[in-house]
């Protein structure tokens, strides 16, 4: 399968509000291909120099583009707020203790952390799909018109925001402290009965934010199989969340990378 099937599929897994901001690879290949077909250029010749220049403006747009995309990273110290307000409220020894909406209020903030992490990776597989489709727009571009662009431009794209993923790793983690530290660990029968209903749940929702966070998780990991030695155009280490609960829900496997 070509990677700009690949990336459809990509494209169509991830939130709808999100799907055009990914790399416009079809435009970018129609590009190549004019430029290719071209009456042969010699690299180096005012017309050469034209074609790539155009070439290089319309992926600087996608970079720009990329960049742009912004999300809330204050959302994560707003959930330990929340959490305070909800003990001292209806806790056991707050203003007006209450079993049911404490149960109730925890269980909506749960699910609102369990979005937030769900969001980071989204965007964590953001960065990837990108990254990965700039790359093998250069290699084509280079193999196409025996251009020398690939090394330089990947070089000005590991130091993209886009690009620069710590931050939403270290806030994926936070989240997964967070569940750990304030909501107990369920019973050994309550948690398959929990994991039997996500599964349900990722069934039901279709478009749903944990289903589209299952699918990048596996792609990522999937993305790292097909670069499993580290190179010049290799993505940076990236520690993924647990993946025994995803492999659990039996999901079909992401296309694999062309």
């Amino acid at each position: 399968m070509k990677f700009g099937k690949w990336l459809r599929q990509q494209i169509q897994e991830s939130l709808p509000g999100w799907r055009d901001k990914f790399l416009s690879y079809k435009v970018l290949k129609k590009l190549v291909r004019l430029i290719s077909s071209a009456p042969p250029m010699t690299n180096g010749s005012l017309e050469f120099r034209k074609a790539e220049a155009e070439f290089v403006y319309m992926l600087n747009n996608e970079i720009e583009k990329f960049n742009g995309f912004s999300w809330n990273k204050k959302k994560i110290s707003l959930f330990g707020i929340r959490v305070q307000k909800v003990i001292d409220s209806w806790g056991p020894n707050g203003t007006q203790p209450s079993e049911v909406e404490y149960k109730d209020e925890m269980g909506r903030i749960r699910k609102d952390i369990v979005n937030f992490h769900g969001e980071m990776v989204l965007l964590l597989n953001y960065s990837n799909v990108n990254y990965t489709g700039l790359a093998k727009i250069l290699k084509k571009y280079d193999k196409r018109t025996g251009g020398l662009l690939r090394s330089l431009f990947i070089q000005k794209v590991l130091v993209q925001p886009f690009f620069m993923i710590n931050l939403i790793s270290k806030l994926v983690k936070d989240c997964e402290s967070t569940i750990d530290a304030v909501f107990p660990v369920p019973e050994k029968d309550d948690e398959e009965e929990e994991i039997q209903g996500e599964r349900e749940a990722v069934k039901v929702s279709g478009e749903g934010i944990f289903r589209n966070t299952v699918v990048a998780l596996l792609t990522m990991q999937e993305i790292r199989r097909e670069s499993s030695t580290y190179g010049h155009f290799s993505l940076p280490p990236l520690n993924l969340p647990d993946s025994d609960l995803i492999q659990s829900f039996q999901l079909n496997s992401p296309i694999p990378i062309p």
